[in-house]
């Protein structure tokens, strides 16, 4: 008998009746939702999802507010166009207040009992926000193991809890996809401004070149990529966009820093992880050190390491590791840097920045390397290089290490500037290193509009726009993906 305290089983129906609204004839997901463009990421999380060969479920990770939820609900309307019968599709957000309570095996029960499904039926049941539901990982396991012809997808956005929980008690049962933030190719197709880059091909490279139609309009949207186009609801929302600190902040920085973190790890002073953060946000692209950070934040370099790691494991940032002139790491390194995954989340901290701000340059290497993010097997290449010649330090921003010889492909030297082209001498570092190591591709420093090359020491050296660079990774990386 149920308790007088207890949701009847009724509310729990009409709840999830109305959040299933394809249950009805002719009904189908949200018509805005239905209007956003899709992620690039879109076709290969489908080919993922709809392949029922394997028992397993498939768990979509990911930071905040990066359009899991969206991508769902357009991967409930691919089912509906392909004839699936929509009473055959539930979608249960689990941070709803009436789910409060019920185990997943339950909301599962409650679905095939009021459509009176038959055992063996192909089902498809979506669980969103599954972070909500404690011992999730367990429940969800349990659930593949038992409903062989049920395709269970879970998403959330405690990307660190969910990604270790789904390693530890899922193995074997659980595939996981990761939906990185927006590249800059993406949003300008979120934005509808594909028009500022074309495309030709390059048929002696055997790969396509992108040519900026107008590098003033590209440099524009590009600022605007910076303070809010990693998020697709500020792309697509006027009112997010105008004033993302109102409308992110509170889900991307203080759920994670202050909510999910702190219950994973244990954190008790959540205060001084937000502030620890802050410091890394307004600083991206900056080498840092443990014991310079220790004494500035009066915290311990032991719970600093503990926050770095934890930091990254939430997609919130990455830490890049240094090489010396000969391409080696450092056994003893004292020094990294630190990169938002997003660049777009200083701007949701400290405000909109400008072309000409002094933050512009920092900004522009870390949506660089935001683009490399999107492939972890090419990001866990890319080092930074930085060593003492002479009196001078040299550095270059972007060293790619062939994982099988451990010699340099490719080096970048990132600018936000059109005064280096004519100030050749300031790139000693770029030159030595490519002096010392034949490189695959031929030296690049990018600028802020200038496209060209020029003849240093025997060798080319080519510049080309930081928002056609961004731009240029982001498709190809995209394109291999398709």
């Amino acid at each position: 008998m149920a308790s007088r305290l207890e949701i009847p089983i009724q509310e729990v129906q009409r709840r999830l009746s109305l959040d299933n609204p394809w249950w009805r004839a002719g009904g189908g997901i949200d018509p805005e939702e239905a209007c956003w463009p899709r992620r690039a990421y879109f076709p290969p999380f489908c080919r993922l999802a709809l392949d029922t060969r394997v028992r397993r479920a498939v768990v979509l990770i990911g930071p905040r507010r990066v359009g899991k939820t969206v991508m769902l609900k357009h991967f409930v309307q691919r089912l509906l166009d392909e004839g699936v019968p929509g009473v055959r599709i539930l979608f249960a957000s689990l941070d709803t207040p009436l789910y409060s309570g019920r185990s997943l095996e339950g909301l599962v029960r409650t679905f095939t009992e009021q459509h009176m499904h038959p055992a063996g039926q192909q089902l498809w049941v979506i669980f969103d926000e599954v972070q909500y539901l404690k011992d999730w990982e367990v429940h969800l396991k349990s659930l593949v193991d038992t409903y062989p012809n049920i395709r269970f997808i879970a998403s959330g956005s405690a990307a660190a809890a969910l990604r270790m929980k789904s390693r530890e008690s899922g193995a074997g049962r659980f595939t996981e996809f990761i939906l990185p933030p927006l590249t800059f190719a993406e949003y300008l197709s979120f934005a509808g401004r594909d028009e500022l880059v074309n495309e030709r091909e390059d048929e002696a490279a055997g790969n396509s070149r992108y040519l900026a139609a107008d590098i003033a309009a590209l440099n524009e949207e590009f600022i605007n990529y910076l303070n809010y186009g990693g998020f697709p609801e500020a792309v697509m929302n006027p009112a997010v966009r105008e004033n993302p600190s109102r409308f992110l902040r509170q889900d991307i920085i203080d759920k994670v820093l202050l909510k999910d973190l702190p219950s994973l790890y244990g954190i008790s002073d959540t205060q001084e992880l937000n502030r620890f953060f802050n410091v890394l946000a307004f600083n991206t692209g900056d080498e840092l050190g443990l014991e310079a950070l220790s004494k500035h934040s009066n915290i311990s370099k032991q719970r600093l390491a503990e926050y770095l790691e934890y930091l990254e494991a939430a997609f919130l940032i990455r830490r890049v590791h240094r090489v010396d002139e000969n391409a080696l790491r450092l056994q003893r390194a004292r020094t990294f840097k630190v990169y938002l995954t997003n660049p777009s989340v200083r701007a949701a901290l400290f405000g909109f920045v400008r072309g000409d701000d002094e933050a512009m340059g920092n900004l522009a290497e870390t949506a660089v390397w935001s683009q490399w993010l999107h492939d972890t097997a090419i990001s866990q290449s890319l080092h930074y290089a930085r060593w003492k010649s002479g009196r001078q330090i040299l550095e270059v921003d972007i060293v790619s290490i062939d994982p099988r010889t451990q010699k340099p492909r490719f080096a970048v030297e990132i600018k936000w500037s059109d005064r280096i082209p004519g100030q050749l001498q300031e790139l000693r570092g770029l030159r030595e290193l490519a002096a010392k190591h034949p490189l695959a591709r031929q030296p690049l420093v990018t600028t802020r509009s200038y496209t060209g090359s020029a003849e240093v020491d025997g060798m080319t050296v080519e510049f080309s726009p930081v928002a056609l660079h961004c731009y240029t990774i982001a498709r190809n990386l995209l394109r291999s993906k398709s």
